[in-house]
């Protein structure tokens, strides 16, 4: 076991052992974890299957539906490219594979450097000024991919 594995242990039992053992309450237990944890390991599934006497599988399910909980830490930075119907009429897929070429990493993953988490995203309310990009917590409509590379150099510098 890794050292960084037994404060997540202790993170995880600690939520835990704040949470009534009632099932409607996994999700916020589960969210509330990520929050401190950065992500949702095997081993909180685990502990939380126990915790909640459900299966293995249940949990996973729920932590794998919801977009917000990951199995990793994100990267220091959360990139969204909106795949919802209007974005996809103005040429969304073609931003979204821009996205990945750039940064060198699928939907879904963090870049190499661990500073960019890439994700899908479905409909930020913008939809009349498609494609919708989300970088942390800022919306940004109509993003080229020229747009977008401006916007990812800004977070971490020219790129090599």
């Amino acid at each position: 076991m890794n050292s960084d594995a037994v404060p997540e242990l202790d993170v995880i039992r600690a939520v835990l052992a704040a949470t009534a053992p009632d099932a409607q309450l996994l999700l916020p237990a589960l969210l509330e974890v990520q929050r401190r944890v950065g992500h949702v390991s095997n081993a909180c599934i685990a502990a939380a299957a126990l915790h909640f006497n459900l299966s293995r599988a249940d949990v996973y399910g729920v932590a794998t539906f919801y977009h917000d909980l990951r199995g990793e830490s994100a990267g220091d930075h959360r990139v969204q490219v909106c795949q919802a119907e209007a974005c996809q009429a103005v040429g969304c897929r073609a931003l979204a594979a821009h996205a990945e070429r750039r940064l060198g990493a699928a939907m879904g993953t963090t870049s190499s450097d661990r500073r960019v988490t890439l994700e899908t995203a479905y409909c930020f309310g913008n939809c009349a000024c498609g494609p919708t990009v989300r970088i942390d917590d800022e919306i940004y409509g109509r993003v080229t991919p020229e747009r977008f590379d401006a916007l990812i150099a800004a977070l971490h510098g020219p790129r090599p």
